[in-house]
Formats: structure tokens, C-alpha cells, sequence
């Protein structure tokens, strides 16, 4: 570990002079390849880090060019189809693990990236988290190289849950939530932060319940062909409604987007959001904060979603994402090459720390610094089942199903039986 950190520091100190050396003018006038990275990042720090990485591959290796393209995430979703198929596709851009990067597959504008990570006897391979190249996997091939992964949890304002008389360290089971729900109300609490304007953060609800009602064994054996109409699928849908039922979410949340939820959170007009393992951070939350501060790190507690007692689902099978980067059929050949450089243990570690992320290349972790990151990597440690994001798991149209039916099962406007009917419609035409 000490080896790592000694390399890192002199790792800064490299990226650093070769980004001076670029703004000198030492860049590549004439370069002969340049690398289209198309990104959805609106973290001006964010892209700061990348950028800086960037410039260090450059000042390296003068007849290579990075160019940054953006896409605003739902234009990105939406315009990446017909953009791959065109003469503009990009060389390299951002993706998600599952179903998502299936369908990417199917387009035929990918490139298998087997050859490079195995090259060297595995170097760049070995060099990530296997859970993390397997989820980039499909028929034996790699066709993304993971950059980060993640696990939803719940956060809380520990100010907010003592006014209640709340322990957020004792809620275990569904119950014990919606009892903590129901005591934040009766002290005049708004209890959850939700943004069911842009529908997926509500489809953690949905999701978790059902992992928990199902367990690892059901899940697989629907998504393995048996679908997801069972019992277990409708008793999911029940407690979600029995959630909404309780109104817990602040005024306004089904028009409400990601950012304005967070937002809610962050100015303490809520005690709790469902999130990322990053949504607790100084830098998340205190940026969309309205006093551009938001809660005190020491004022965030943090608890994973409960069990349902009875199910077999257990408190150590967690849920988030896995993403990475895609390269295209047509990119320059130093694409692959770019992506080691950056996805190898100094960079990686440099982008955890400032840029709040759970890495996938091993070693990187000694980047991370913040507590509840900390946290959240303590977490996955212990997972029993990873699953990923159904959004992208069970590919966009699937996804957008679900997305659709948690946030009308959260408002009341519809069955639970109808709900996982519809979710199982549109996983049948995909089968």
C-alpha cells in the first residue's frame, strides 16, 4: 500500500508538469490520432481531474489528441443510438454495466476490448476488480473497461432524526422504516427526499424490495426466463404503495428531478434520501445545497435498505451500478491504449479522492478519504450479491418500465398486480 501511495504522489507531481507543459504550448499541433471522449459530466472538478489525465497521456505520447465531447445525460441517452451509426461517433463513452451495454453491443459500433486486457499476460485485466470486468462481460468478451462501482444506501440528517427521537442505527427491517417514517411525520418532518420527476431514483424502492422479497435465488431464476409477475414481485409492489400510502416525501416530489431532491436534502427540508454512495459527501450534496454548503459531513448518518423478515433477501445484498468506458469500432488503436493509462492504479486513485467514487482498479482505494465513502467500500466488502441497476440490467426497455411502475406504485396510481404485469410485458418481448 505504502508503494502505491509513494507512486501516486509522484504520479500527481507528473500530471501536474505535463499540464503546465501542455498550457506552454507543448501539445500536438499535428497530431495523427485523436481520441473522441464523450462524456455526460456536468462536475466542473470532475472533468478538471479527467482533463489533467488527459494532458499527462498527451505530453507521453505527442501524436495522440483527446478531444472532449458532452452530452447532457438525457440527450446522451437519447441522440447515442444514431449517433454511433454516424460518420461523428466517438472514439470512447461513458456506459452502464447490464442490460444497457447489451443492447450498445447489438448495435454492432462497439469493439471487443478482450485483446488489450489480456494482453501482456493479463496486465490491465488483473489490474481491476474481477466482479467489475465480469459485469462488463458478455459471451466471454470485454467490451467496456470499469472505471467505478457503486451501492445505494440511505442517508439521514442526524439533527432531524434526534428532533424525532429516531435512531437511524437501530431501523433493520421494513418495519422499523416506516415506523421511523411515521415518527418523523408526527414531529412535523418532511421524511424523504424523492425525485419522482425523473422516475429511476424511485426505482431503488422497487428494486430493493424486491431483492429482498425475492432473494438472489428468485431474482436470477426471473431473470433466467420465470419473470417477474410472481408473488414475491406483487408483495414488493404492495409495500411500495404501503410507502406512498404514508405520503413521506416532500410536496411536489412527482414533478421533483434528481437534483431537486438532492437539493431537499441538503437544505434539511427533508431527513432522508435513498442515494449513491456518494450523495453524503461535501461535494455532492453541499453543491446542490441552496446555500451552497449543505449539512455537515458529521450531521449525515448512513443505514443500507432493510430487510423484510420472512424474505430471503439479506442485509448484505446490496444494489448499485457499474460503469465504464466503450470503445467504438472505429477508434484510433491508442483508444485501448489511453484507457490503461487511465483506469491504472495512480490515476484512479487520484479520481477517488477528488472526485468521489468507489474504483474498480485494485490498489485505487487508497484514494478514497471521505467517511461515507469509506463506508460504502466497507459495505461492498461484505456483499453477498451485487446487483445492478434494473434500469440498465434489464436494458432500456425493460428499464423504463420499472422506472415508470415504481414512481405510479409510490403515487397510488396503480396496482400492484398490474404493475409487475406491465414490467413483465415488456421483459417477454425482449426475451
Amino acid at each position: 500500500m505504502n508503494t502505491i501511495i509513494g507512486r501516486l504522489a509522484r504520479h500527481r507531481l507528473a500530471i501536474a508538469l505535463s499540464a503546465v507543459a501542455l498550457m506552454a504550448g507543448v501539445s500536438s499541433a499535428s497530431a495523427q490520432s485523436v481520441i473522441k471522449w464523450l462524456h455526460l459530466e456536468t462536475n466542473a472538478g470532475r472533468l478538471a481531474t479527467w482533463q489533467e489525465i488527459a494532458a499527462a497521456y498527451e505530453a507521453e505520447h505527442p501524436d495522440v489528441k483527446i478531444e472532449f465531447q458532452f452530452l447532457e445525460n438525457e440527450a446522451y441517452k437519447a441522440k447515442l443510438p444514431t449517433l454511433l451509426q454516424s460518420s461523428e461517433a466517438p472514439s470512447m463513452f461513458y456506459t452502464w454495466a447490464g442490460g444497457v451495454l447489451e443492447a450498445q453491443i447489438a448495435t454492432g459500433a462497439l469493439r471487443d476490448i478482450t485483446p488489450a486486457m489480456d494482453a501482456d499476460n493479463g496486465a490491465w485485466r488483473n489490474s481491476i476488480n474481477k466482479a467489475a470486468v465480469d459485469g462488463m462481460t458478455f459471451d466471454g468478451k470485454v467490451w467496456a473497461a470499469p472505471v467505478q462501482s457503486g451501492v445505494v444506501s440511505f442517508f439521514y440528517n442526524k439533527e432531524l432524526f434526534d428532533q424525532a427521537g429516531v435512531d437511524g442505527t437501530a431501523i433493520a427491517t421494513w418495519d422499523d422504516f416506516l415506523e421511523a417514517v411515521n415518527t418523523l411525520k408526527a414531529a412535523g418532518i418532511n421524511p424523504i427526499a424523492g425525485g419522482g420527476g425523473d422516475k429511476w431514483p424511485l426505482h431503488f424502492y422497487w428494486s430493493y424490495l424486491a431483492m429482498r422479497e425475492v432473494g438472489q435465488d428468485g431474482f436470477a431464476a426471473a431473470k433466467g426466463g420465470e419473470g417477474f409477475a410472481g408473488e414475491g414481485f406483487v408483495r414488493a409492489s404492495e409495500k411500495l404503495i404501503e410507502l406512498g400510502a404514508l405520503e413521506p416525501f416532500q410536496p411536489g416530489y412527482l414533478g421533483a428531478t434528481w437534483p431537486d431532491a438532492m437539493a431537499t436534502f441538503a437544505d434539511g427540508r427533508a431527513a432522508i434520501v435513498l442515494g449513491f454512495e456518494n450523495t453524503a459527501t461535501p461535494t455532492i450534496q453541499g453543491g446542490a445545497a441552496t446555500d451552497g454548503k449543505g449539512l455537515e459531513q458529521s450531521n449525515i448518518g448512513r443505514f443500507p435498505f432493510p430487510v423484510v423478515e420472512g424474505a430471503p433477501g439479506l442485509i448484505t445484498d446490496d444494489f448499485g451500478g457499474i460503469n465504464g468506458w466503450v470503445v467504438t469500432a472505429n477508434a484510433p488503436p491508442e483508444t485501448e491504449e489511453f484507457l490503461k493509462f487511465f483506469t491504472n492504479p495512480e490515476n484512479q486513485a487520484i479520481v477517488a479522492e477528488r472526485n468521489a467514487i468507489l474504483p474498480t482498479t485494485i490498489g485505487a482505494e487508497v484514494g478514497v478519504k471521505d467517511p461515507s465513502m469509506a463506508e460504502a467500500a466497507a459495505q461492498k466488502a461484505k456483499a453477498t450479491w451485487h446487483q445492478n441497476y434494473l434500469d440498465q440490467d434489464l436494458g432500456p426497455n425493460v428499464g423504463r418500465v420499472v422506472n415508470d411502475m415504481s414512481a405510479e406504485l409510490a403515487a397510488g396510481q396503480i396496482s400492484a398486480e398490474d404493475a409487475v404485469q406491465q414490467i413483465q410485458d415488456a421483459f417477454s418481448l425482449e426475451m
